[in-house]
């Protein structure tokens, strides 16, 4: 079962009904619950259409579930499919997932059981709900038996509504069989496209989520992801739901979210540079820990201290905390993160984002880019991109969704519509990628991400054309770090290049079999490499 929801135009006529009408919702009658609950608790006026159709499905299942039990089910000529007791939610990043649990939350008479996949994701949810109007207790790893002890009288006597937990905790019996007995409402499932992603290869715990929901015998259960291929989306249906969900999809394009890709051979000296001419708060995503720490300390190094921190999952605890409230503060701020900070961690006004390193699946890339943009003003995502990234999917099969990303980096066309397809060929007008605003005459002339740096090995293959069979490879690396050092000292105030770097660019070159090292009469000198000319001989 499907519903397609048309998010823009209803979105937009339902902003236009509310802000035309200028009254507060104190002065009109109101008898929707979902509704009131959602303005006393979070100070919001109103739901956007998807949402509401979520919360509605919620809260329509629940009661037609305890309708059966009272054994009144047959008389409402309903049959089991008719109720959406199981979900699965597709919404785009940053439209407004987590009120489409937590006002039920509010509403149902049991406490809603969240899944989270990272411990920084419950963290952070954990702080906003008791922030705000949501009290809420957490399961993890490592707690003592008084934590978990307290956990549960908070849910006896105090009406907390929220239990946040992963997988892993959850895989235990005795933690099971007390929380059957907290008469669980609902159970939601943040992030469910790392139910298969994940669970496949090294959370084991996320494939057993389908027991646990039956062990747990709650009567609604809604898995939510912004982004989930129809392979993933199948699996995920069959893991948690053997195969019957009630599927509700939104467009998936986040309009705001302008797409560009940036070769490099060297892409930590690319990223540098973004660092500082690009808009901030920033985030930079690297593949590893280590990566993300180089990162940060090549910032620093260059920018000073206060510029940019790192993020991953190896620190600990208060660690993370720290740096979450730092980054949340600041607006000038760069974070060179894991995809530990990919999921959930809503800083609204996030203006670009780099990925160094290439996500293995699209889902992932959009996921990652989606940090941008929350406060639906327009961000930037900038993928660095270079042979190295193509050597590590190319041997995946063509149309593999582990090529789906090389793709987007080597498309001629939209790269917004490459997303789209590998998400299951939704179609959208692009709003802004390179290679769309290349072709637009009134956008072609405005500035691009990087665009006031060259490619640092195109850069170099200028070089060899002006001066075939000129340059010894000392005296074009002398030549290189010069060209590379005017161009981007008006806009760092510090030169950044050096031996390393020419060495990227000329074996990204050497890779590409732009140049090779000459023979005789020209050894040991750099040249282009010629195609070899052909010759027909005819005879009449």
């Amino acid at each position: 079962m499907k519903e397609n929801i048309n998010d823009k135009e209803a979105e937009q006529a339902f902003i236009d009904q509310i802000e035309g009408l200028k009254i507060d919702a104190d002065q009109i009658f109101c008898d929707d619950q979902a509704a009131i609950a959602c303005e006393k608790a979070f100070k919001i006026k109103y739901m956007f259409p998807w949402q509401r159709l979520v919360v509605a499905n919620i809260m329509d299942a629940f009661y037609a579930v305890e309708s059966q039990k009272k054994e009144k089910f047959r008389q409402n000529n309903e049959s089991l499919e008719d109720i959406a007791r199981h979900q699965i939610v597709l919404l785009p990043t940053g439209a407004g997932k987590s009120l489409c649990f937590q006002v039920p939350a509010l509403l149902l008479p049991g406490p809603t059981l969240i899944i989270y996949p990272l411990l920084a994701l419950m963290s952070d949810q954990e702080r906003r709900m008791n922030e705000g109007s949501l009290k809420s207790v957490v399961f993890r790893g490592g707690q003592s038996q008084e934590e978990r002890d307290e956990n549960f009288r908070k849910l006896r006597e105090d009406n907390y509504r929220i239990i946040i937990a992963n997988p892993e905790v959850l895989d235990n019996e005795s933690l099971l069989e007390k929380l059957s007995q907290c008469n669980i409402s609902h159970i939601a499932i943040d992030e469910a496209h790392t139910v298969w992603e994940w669970g496949s290869s090294f959370r084991k715990s996320y494939l057993e989520l389908g027991k646990i929901i039956k062990k747990l015998d709650v009567p609604l259960v809604t898995a939510f992801t912004a982004t989930a291929s129809p392979e993933v989306l199948e699996n995920v249906n069959q893991v948690l739901f053997e195969g019957d969900a009630h599927i509700v999809r939104s467009e998936s394009d986040r309009p705001n979210i302008h797409y560009y890709v940036y070769k490099a051979a060297s892409k930590e000296k690319a990223a540098l540079f973004l660092s500082k001419t690009e808009e901030r708060p920033m985030i930079l995503f690297c593949a590893t820990r280590k990566h993300a720490e180089d990162m940060c300390r090549y910032i620093n190094m260059a920018y000073g201290d206060q510029v940019s921190r790192f993020y991953h999952a190896g620190l600990e605890k208060e660690e993370k905390t720290r740096v979450e409230k730092w980054f949340f503060d600041k607006k000038d701020a760069v974070l060179c993160a894991t995809c530990a900070f990919g999921m959930g961690v809503d800083k609204s006004d996030i203006r670009t984002v780099v990925h160094v390193d290439a996500p293995l699946t699209a889902e992932s890339y959009i996921q990652e880019a989606g940090r941008g943009g929350r406060d639906r003003n327009v961000a930037n995502a900038i993928l660095l991109w270079n042979s190295k990234d193509e050597e590590k999917v190319s041997h995946f099969e063509k149309k593999s969704r582990f090529r789906a990303v090389m793709d987007f980096a080597l498309s001629s066309s939209c790269r917004r519509q490459k997303l789209l397809d590998a998400l299951g060929g939704e179609e959208a007008v692009c709003s802004g990628c390179d290679i769309c605003d290349s072709l637009n005459s009134e956008k072609a002339l405005l500035p691009m991400p990087g665009q006031s740096l060259t490619c640092d090995f195109l850069e170099l293959l200028d070089l060899v054309k002006k001066g075939d069979r000129f340059y010894t490879e000392e005296k074009l690396e002398e030549a290189f770090l010069k060209r590379m050092k005017e161009l981007t000292l008006p806009y760092l105030g510090i030169n950044i290049w050096s031996h390393a770097d020419y060495v990227s660019a000329r074996d990204e070159l050497f890779k590409m079999n732009k140049i090779r090292l000459a023979s005789f009469p020209w050894k040991n000198r750099v040249e282009l490499v010629r195609k070899k000319k052909t010759f027909s001989l005819s005879y009449s």
